[in-house]
């Protein structure tokens, strides 16, 4: 047992001043009161702020490894332990669009991951039944459309939770609805969907989508689009770059006084240069570099990130003005709740999972603990 003080506490919801947090092995035991700490091995954090730790539903890489380069069980250990350093506890290693053979050797490769880290969450397939016209930087060429078979393939993958992005109007919504039947996470993304067909694919199981404003259809005076769809349908999360590259802060701030804010999950997008790794590196062929903090392919288009999650927190609240409270949630809770994990993740309460960050006053990493097992950064 070992008894952490000496921080602020933030358990999900609130703060907590004056309290300590009771950890017995992989779990929170209890959040007492410092003058009803109990014996045991004392730990004084010496201030700043313990949060639960965050959840990051879509990592195409980081620490100079790509996923869909090594879309192996080491692969993604060695990118769990680049973005656990920032405060990253769990996440989704996300595979951009690529041929039938890398997307089954990478969900072979997450259900092996399971048991090398517990930050493996399960798998994001961004793809590859997109839509061409809002492809970004997903190879044109492996685009394709789903078929009964990648139904079953996917539903069948048993490597904890499968978060699946697709385009409303390239996939109808019965295999929307045979995908969520099947545990699936559907979310919608890279479309020019209109918002009925958007809002079809919500009604059919659709349960998010995938990086707001960015490559789907805008608003205008009479067609909401994809991006009014996002905001509009109250139930639906929506995944947000916070960079200061990817989207507008003005936009951002659009969003987020538009729809609940239990809804907003911050995503990094991370691509191998986040966490630490080189500038540049090769996506399917192609070069891509990173220039004052962006990445784009050689013909401009933006090609994933270099964010890491205690750098969206940061963002939200230095930048977008939001509530301290408010962008931890989006960075913890709301993505665990997503994902189904809400049990035993998001939250500083007995019986959770003692998955947690400390933070200094400038919310920068102190300190990273994944079930019970302090990691220093």
């Amino acid at each position: 047992m070992i008894v952490l003080s000496g921080a602020r506490i933030f358990d999900g919801e609130r703060f907590l001043d004056d309290h300590a947090v009771v950890v017995d092995g992989a779990r929170i035991a209890a959040i007492v009161p410092h003058s009803q700490r109990p014996d045991g091995a004392m730990r004084d954090l010496g201030g700043g702020l313990l949060a639960p730790g965050y959840v990051d539903v879509q990592v195409n890489g980081g620490g100079g490894v790509l996923f869909n380069e090594d879309p192996t069980p080491e692969g993604i250990a060695r990118i769990a332990a680049a973005h656990r350093d920032h405060g990253t506890i769990g996440l989704l290693p996300t595979l951009v669009t690529d041929t039938p053979q890398v997307m089954a050797t990478a969900i072979a490769a997450t259900r092996e991951a399971r048991r090398l880290t517990p930050a493996a969450l399960g798998i994001h397939l961004e793809g590859p039944f997109l839509d061409p016209r809002r492809k970004g930087a997903h190879e044109l060429n492996y685009i394709r459309n789903l078929e009964p078979d990648d139904i079953a393939t996917i539903a069948k993958a048993e490597c904890g939770a499968i978060m699946l992005t697709l385009a409303p109007n390239r996939v109808g919504a019965e295999s929307i609805a045979e995908l969520t039947r099947q545990g699936v996470l559907v979310s919608l993304g890279h479309s020019d969907a209109t918002y009925q067909e958007a809002r079809r694919a919500v009604e059919a199981g659709a349960r998010a989508f995938t990086h707001l404003f960015n490559a789907m259809s805008p608003p205008t005076g009479r067609e909401p689009g994809m991006v009014g769809a996002a905001l509009d349908l109250d139930d639906v999360f929506v995944g947000l770059i916070a960079d200061g590259h990817h989207v507008h802060e003005a936009n951002l701030r659009v969003a987020l006084a538009a729809k609940r804010h239990d809804r907003f999950m911050l995503i990094t997008d991370a691509m191998p240069p986040a966490a630490g790794g080189p500038d540049h590196f090769d996506l399917q062929g192609r070069r891509v570099t990173s220039v004052d903090g962006c990445l784009r392919l050689d013909d401009g288009t933006l090609a994933g990130s270099v964010l890491t999650m205690d750098e969206a927190v940061r963002y939200a609240v230095n930048v977008l003005r939001l509530p301290l409270a408010n962008a931890l949630a989006m960075a913890s809770r709301i993505p665990a709740t997503f994902l189904r994990r809400d049990t035993d993740l998001g939250r500083i309460a007995p019986g959770y999972l003692a998955s947690l960050v400390h933070l200094d006053d400038e919310l920068r990493v102190q300190e990273t603990w994944i079930e019970g097992c302090p990691l220093n950064t």
